[in-house]
Parts: structure tokens; C-alpha cells; sequence
């Protein structure tokens, strides 16, 4: 939110820097994000004095051209070539001197040098209108009043505005701080704390007379809990035109474009005040009626933008007897507009349901001013004066007078909030003890009234404009902003409640995992749950009930339902970082996928990971090494053991995702399938390289550790000892036959198997291959004999040979 610091000195009379200003507003919780400074003519006129022109003959060389002897106030008179038709001797003219920097009409600067100009030199430059930002007139060069001073600088001749601007970071909670008014309100609570008594100037109305009551337009609000409060009034015999230089440039330094005077002063009062109003051409409202209710589902209506809109059946909309003229706090309407040829308008100012307003809001993508302040909550009370002081203005600019009573249709006034305030809990949520007079000093800054006091605490009445101050802790807090958060001090002591967390809780053993893969050089990242509704295609899924989530207002069509799958987010990151030569990627990442099963949502944790490129980069000592799927198989294992997972079944996984891959099963559940992912996928990402992808269930494995005793035996006393086998076997034979068969053949002293050598190629027989396993062996309560180890290695070649068609090499 933008604030002049021009239009705020009109509420309230300080005269020191910005700076102190921004800082006071900033410990009041109005964050001053940023300070800029504004000029209504860009460079503000610096080096642009007025001259005396001299003398003035035509140039020798161009028929178009005049050379001038211009006197500026200096030791002698400037020579300036000039080709503006109406320059001539005797007059007073702006003159921009060598060095002076002007800007055009899109904003872009350029400098006055000294040069030549068909063979005569020129030491500045007599500007026309639009050549100093002053107008669009190109005509000829300005001519000022003979009376001027010669060297008189002309940014003293012109209405030339300079301002700072706040940006503020407004939190959705301070709707009564969304004006200047609203923010000359709160400084004021926060310099009376600082013991400076500053009076606040409120715009007086008390000079609003009604002329005559020529045009009457009714009103009929159809529900009263979608418009609480409407107010109404018209203006006759306008002239719309431009709006003065003032009003002009405070809509100009808030970043608005100037319209016209009549939707200037609209505007200029809903930054004021923060009251939005919309002004109706009277002329184009049918039936001098105006209705203000919803329209049938389906119903067009084409908005101020030239925009065709479908109705919504709930989206509130401004009527006259036959057609919708507006949409109800958010944009109006284009053929009920103020234009040039208006001369009668009926000014509306109302407080709109916020809930209802959001809705329409967010429905249509529409964000306005307007929409910005009804769906926090205005004022409610502040409704018909903003109305009259509207009026006023525009009366003052656009001449004209008031042709109608005010119509104010308010049904159910609204009260102001009653609190009760307890002493031991401002203490207490405080942590240190404030005296009750400041208290009282600090609410009656803020215009809360203190109604009664007891030994206990104090019963408030808080202004409805406050709609965020409803509770004892929302009081509380008022307190301690206005206190000044800085003025607490530092106790010598810190409570907190100790809690205890079980060893299973999922951010617990996030952390652990997240630490053992950040450990071995994994990224973790931070994906966006919105993502493209094309990518449902990609999963192949045959499930004709499951579909994704949709989102009701999305922000694009790219972001429009939540991800069914976390393969997709990895690989746009993934695109994204190759594409920027960084194709050696370890990422990781903890999140949740959505889906939609028979009208039910679904939530689902995951875990996944991602590999690709290389895993040892390239130098001087070694060659690249590229990923490969047993490294994805690695670091699966190594979570899962850590987590204290064993006795996992592998089979093929039947993931649409992988191209080849496997899933590890613990009791039958499913708890991570992984894999190379397929081609066609890679391509719709722009991937041109490998993809390793691990998705963990991350729910059913958090459900298997509440379940899973955590076991443990002694480190071993004796010896392991080790013995290979060198085997030829078929080419379909799979290392984990080879496992499995040892497994069941030998459980009490086998301990590890492990595959260091696989060899195809010359001096094999066709249709064979040469596997070197390395089995280890080892006994808990004594150290195995070679007759004992030999009786094991025996029993494991018999059976190869019988079960595997293998024998040694």
C-alpha cells in the first residue's frame, strides 16, 4: 500500500524527516517496507531557468531553424539554436542549460549538450510544453510572463510537487488502516506515547447542503446481509473534464492514473477515507431505480475492461429496473460509466458483505482497489459521511449541485465491541507490568473507551471500524504495539512448557532421514503443490474414479489442480537445473500428493529422491562416473535399515512411472518403488538424459515403525571368515536367485553375500556368464573350523549345481 507524505501532513501537522516518520509507523506494525520519492514533472525542472531572448535571425544554412542570443542571468548571453516557429525577440522563455537532464513521455531521460547544428553552436535549448513534462502541447516553445526574473529556476513558476511515498506491508488485519486517514490515526496513538500531541484533522462536511431534489433515484437493496448499509446520492449539471493539478498529482504519487475529475474524486476519497464509491452516469440508469441484488446463473455482463463476464448466481451485483450496471464492490460496469458527456451521476457509498465480495473477487480474477478494502471490512459507520465528503468534492470541481436527499438504507446498525480487559493478563501475556495510566492513555489514543474500571480489569467499548480487536488478547496486543515492542525488557529468566515427543513422530524422523541423505550430498528441495493438469496423463492410471484436485481460482491454467504424483515437481527442478549445466543432481524431498476418489480428498506423505548425471565428476585422478541404478538401490536400502526396516520382499515394480525398477515390500505394504524413469515422460519435461527416481510411501512406512520393535544383538566375539565362489552359469540366472538359494541353504552362519565380479564375452560358452560371489561366514559363539566352513561351501556348490545348472570355473 502506497502513502503520500504530502496527503498524510494534511491529518496531522509533523515537520521532521520521513525517515523518523517510517520508523515510528514501523514499530506501530505498519512495516515501512521501502521510502521513494516522487516528482509530478520527472527531474523536477533542475536546470531549467527562464531566459530572455535577445535577439533572434534565421540560420544560414536551414531555412527552419532560428538562432537565438538567449540571456539567463549570466556574465554574457547564450547562443541557442532553435526550431520552434514562434520564437522571438522579447520574450521569456524556459531554457534548459548544458548538463540539464529532461525525460519524454514514456519515462526516458537524455541530456542537453553543447553542439552544433548546421555548422552554428547551441549552449542549451528553449523547450516547448511536453519537452518539460508540463503538457502534450509541441506547438511552439512555452512563453512566460514578461515579468519574470531572468535566471529565475521555473520549477518556482510551476505547481511541481515533490513527495515521498511509503510502501507499506499492510497485514490483512488492519483494515482501518487502509488510507491515509487510517494511517494518520495510528501515528497519532504512537506520538501521543511519545508524549508529542499531535490534533487530528478530520475533512469537514458540515457545509454539505442539498440544492434542490430535482433527480431522485430509489434504491431497493433485495438482502440486507449482502449490502448491510447502501447510501445514495445524485449531482446535476456537471461538467466532467480533466481534474485540477493538485488532485492530479496525489493520485499520480499513489501510482493511479488520473480519469477524470468526477472518478478522481472517487478515488482521491477511497484513499482518504478507505471508503470505496463508484459513480453511475444518472442518465443511463433505467427506471431512476437502482436494485441491488444477484442475478440468474449464467447471466453476461461486461465490465469497465471491455471484459464479457458469466454472472455466478451469488455474485452481488448493482442494478437499475431492467439491467446489471456493476458488480458490487469489485469493478463497474462499461456502459454505465462516467464519460465527457455526463452531466448527472448518482454517486453510490456502501459496506458490502467481505465474505461475499471475496468470493466474486477471487471468481472472476479481479483485484481492485475497491475489492482490496470490502473483503478486509471498512467501516461501516463511516459509510454516509465518506458519501457526503465525495460529494463535495466533486461539487467543488466538477461545479454542479446536489439534486437529491441522501438515501441510507441501514437495517441493522451495528454496535461496538465490548471487551472485558483483566490486568493479571495483560501482565502476564505481557511479561512485564505496565502502569494502568499508560494503559489508559494508550486506549484512549486508539478511541477505545474505558467504561468501567474494578480491581480486576476494565470493561472496553472498542470502535466497530477496529474489526480485528473483538478479543481481551486482541486488546492486549493494540497495548503493546502502541508500547512499543522495543520498551519491553529483557527478563533474567525463560519459561517454556517442556514437552515430550515420541521417537516416531514424522518431523523427528523427517529430520533424521532428511540429515542422513543431506549427509552422503543430497539437496533437499521445496516443491509447489499446484502444478499442470496435463501431467494426470502421464501416470497412465486406469482408476476411472480417482481424479485430481481442482482448484476454484487458480492463478494460471499451468497451476490449476494439486499433484497426484511427486515425480513430476523433481522433474521440473530437474529441467531446470540442467538446463543451467548442472546435470549432476542427488535432490531429495519430503511433501504430500492429492487426490480426489469418490468425493472424498486424500491426502498422502512421500518421500522422494532423485539421481542423475554423474556420481563422481571428472579430473585429473579419475574418469567420470556415471549414476547408475544400483546407487538409487543403495541409498533406498540404507533409509530404510535406518530406519530400522529389514526382511524387505523386491519384485518388478508395476509403477506406469519406470521403465525397469523394483518395489520393496515390508509385510506385504508397498513402502518404496524406484527406478529408471521411462523416455516419453523425460520427453514432455525437455529431459534428454537419465532419470533415477525413488518414491517412498512415507505414510505406510511411519505406520510400519509404530509397529516395529527396535532390535539389537552383541557385536560379534569370533572371527568372520570368507570364501568365493567363481560360477558359470545361464544368462537368465539372476544374482538374486544366487541370494535367495544361499539364504535358504545356509541361515544359521551365513552372514553376507555380495556380487564383486559379473563377466560376458570371449572364452565363455555361448548362452553363459561368469558371476564371483563372495560369501561371508561367521559363528556368535566360536570360531568356525575349516572342516566346518568347508562342510558350508560344499553344501552351497551342490546346490548351485543341482538347482542352477552352475559349476566353478
Amino acid at each position: 500500500m502506497k502513502i503520500s507524505y504530502n496527503w498524510l501532513k494534511q491529518f496531522i501537522k509533523i515537520d521532521w524527516e520521513s525517515d523518523e516518520t517510517a520508523e515510528l509507523l514501523t514499530d506501530l506494525g505498519l512495516e515501512v517496507e521501502g521510502v521513494e520519492k516522487f516528482e509530478s514533472v520527472k527531474g523536477g525542472l533542475k536546470g531549467v531557468v527562464v531566459g530572455h531572448v535577445l535577439s533572434c535571425e534565421k540560420h544560414t544554412n536551414a531555412d527552419k531553424l532560428n538562432v537565438t542570443m538567449v540571456d539567463i542571468g549570466l556574465e554574457a548571453p547564450l547562443q541557442i539554436v532553435c526550431g520552434a516557429s514562434n520564437v522571438a525577440a522579447g520574450q521569456k522563455v524556459p531554457v534548459a542549460t548544458i548538463g540539464t537532464t529532461l525525460y519524454t513521455a514514456e519515462g526516458e531521460a537524455w541530456t542537453i549538450k553543447k553542439g552544433k547544428i548546421r555548422g552554428e553552436e547551441s549552449h542549451g535549448m528553449i523547450c516547448a510544453e511536453d519537452e518539460l513534462g508540463l503538457g502534450t502541447s509541441h506547438e511552439g516553445i512555452m512563453v512566460l510572463d514578461k515579468n519574470l526574473k531572468v535566471g529565475t529556476p521555473c520549477a518556482e513558476l510551476f505547481d511541481i510537487e515533490l513527495d515521498e511515498i511509503f510502501e507499506i506491508g499492510l497485514t490483512p488485519n488492519r483494515a482501518d488502516a487502509m488510507s491515509h486517514f487510517g494511517v494518520a490515526r495510528d501515528l497519532k496513538a504512537g506520538l501521543k506515547q511519545k508524549e508529542i500531541t499531535k490534533e487530528l484533522i478530520t475533512p469537514s462536511t458540515s457545509h454539505f447542503n442539498i440544492n434542490d431534489r430535482s433527480l431522485k433515484i430509489d434504491v431497493d437493496v433485495k438482502d440486507s446481509s449482502l449490502a448491510p448499509r447502501y447510501c445514495g446520492v445524485t449531482l446535476s449539471n456537471l461538467i466532467v473534464q480533466p481534474s485540477p493539478t493538485w488532485l492530479q498529482n496525489r493520485l499520480k504519487s499513489i501510482g493511479l492514473t488520473p480519469k477524470n475529475n468526477v472518478v478522481d474524486a472517487t478515488n482521491y476519497v477511497l484513499h482518504e477515507l478507505g471508503q470505496p464509491l463508484h459513480a453511475f452516469d444518472a442518465a443511463k440508469i433505467k427506471g431512476h431505480k437502482i436494485v441491488v441484488q444477484t442475478m440468474p446463473k449464467g447471466t453476461k455482463f461486461t465490465t469497465l475492461d471491455g471484459v464479457e463476464r458469466t454472472l455466478h448466481e451469488d455474485d452481488l451485483m448493482i442494478c437499475d429496473s431492467k439491467n446489471p450496471l456493476c458488480l458490487a464492490g469489485i469493478f463497474g460496469g462499461l456502459d454505465s460509466g462516467v464519460t465527457e458527456s455526463t452531466t448527472s451521476i448518482f454517486l453510490e457509498s456502501a459496506y458490502f458483505n467481505p465474505v461475499a465480495i471475496r468470493k466474486s473477487a477471487k471468481r472472476h480474477g479481479l483485484n481492485t482497489d475497491a475489492s482490496f478494502r470490502f473483503e478486509r471490512g471498512i467501516d461501516i459507520e463511516n459509510v454516509e459521511y465518506s458519501l457526503k465528503r465525495a460529494a463535495l468534492l466533486i461539487k467543488d470541481i466538477a461545479g454542479g449541485e446536489i439534486t437529491s436527499d441522501i438515501i441510507d438504507l441501514y437495517p441493522n446498525k451495528v454496535t461496538n465491541f465490548e471487551v472485558f480487559l483483566a490486568f493479571e493478563k495483560i501482565n502476564k501475556l505481557i511479561g512485564q507490568e505496565i502502569p494502568q495510566d499508560t494503559i489508559k492513555s494508550i486506549l484512549a489514543s486508539l478511541d477505545i473507551k474505558v467504561k468501567n474500571v474494578t480491581e480486576a480489569g476494565m470493561g472496553l467499548e472498542v470502535p466497530s471500524y477496529r474489526v480485528d480487536v473483538q478479543r481481551q488478547v486482541d486488546v492486549i496486543e493494540e497495548i503493546l504495539r502502541v508500547y512499543g515492542y522495543n520498551n519491553i525488557a529483557f527478563g533474567n529468566k525463560l519459561n517454556a512448557s517442556i514437552a515430550t515427543t515420541s521417537p516416531t513422530e514424522d518431523h523427528i524422523i523427517q529430520n533424521t532421514i532428511g540429515n542422513l541423505l543431506a549427509s552422503k550430498g543430497y539437496y533437499e528441495i521445496l516443491t509447489n503443490s499446484l502444478t499442470n493438469p496435463n501431467y494426470a496423463e502421464l501416470l497412465q492410471t486406469n482408476d476411472s474414479q480417482t481424479e485430481s484436485v481442482q482448484i476454484i481460482n487458480p492463478l494460471s491454467g499451468d497451476l490449476s489442480v494439486l499433484r497426484r504424483a511427486s515425480l513430476f515437481s523433481a522433474l521440473e527442478t530437474a529441467n531446470y537445473n540442467i538446463n543451467r549445466k548442472r546435470g549432476n543432481l542427488k535432490l531429495f524431498e519430503f511433501g504430500k500428493t492429492y487426490l480426489s476418489k469418490e468425493n472424498k480428498r486424500i491426502e498422502n506423505k512421500y518421500l522422494s529422491i532423485l539421481l542423475c548425471g554423474n556420481t563422481l565428476p571428472e579430473s585429473w585422478t579419475s574418469k567420470p562416473v556415471a549414476t547408475n541404478f544400483f546407487e538409487l538401490k543403495t541409498i533406498v536400502e540404507t533409509i530404510l535399515t535406518r530406519l530400522g526396516l529389514s526382511d524387505l520382499k523386491s519384485l518388478p515394480t508395476e509403477s506406469n512411472l519406470f521403465s525397469e525398477g523394483l518395489s520393496l515390500f515390508y509385510k506385504k505394504n508397498n513402502l518404496v518403488s524406484f527406478g529408471l524413469v521411462k523416455k516419453t515422460i523425460l520427453k514432455q519435461f525437455d529431459i534428454k538424459q537419465d532419470i533415477l527416481f525413488a518414491d517412498f510411501n512415507w505414510d505406510v512406512i511411519l505406520k510400519q515403525l509404530s509397529n516395529t520393535p527396535v532390535l539389537y544383538k552383541e557385536i560379534p566375539k569370533y572371527p568372520e571368515v570368507k570364501r568365493d565362489f567363481a560360477l558359470l552359469l545361464d544368462q537368465k540366472t539372476t544374482y538374486k536367485e544366487l541370494y535367495e538359494l544361499a539364504e535358504s541353504i545356509e541361515r544359521k552362519y551365513l552372514k553376507d553375500i555380495s556380487l564383486f565380479d559379473v563377466y560376458e564375452g570371449a572364452n565363455l560358452p555361448e548362452g553363459k556368464k561368469s558371476y564371483a560371489v563372495s560369501f561371508t561366514l561367521q559363528d556368535d559363539k566360536s570360531t568356525l573350523t575349516d572342516k566346518q566352513i568347508e562342510k558350508i561351501m560344499s553344501k552351497l556348490q551342490k546346490n548351485y549345481e543341482q538347482k542352477l545348472g552352475a559349476s566353478l570355473r
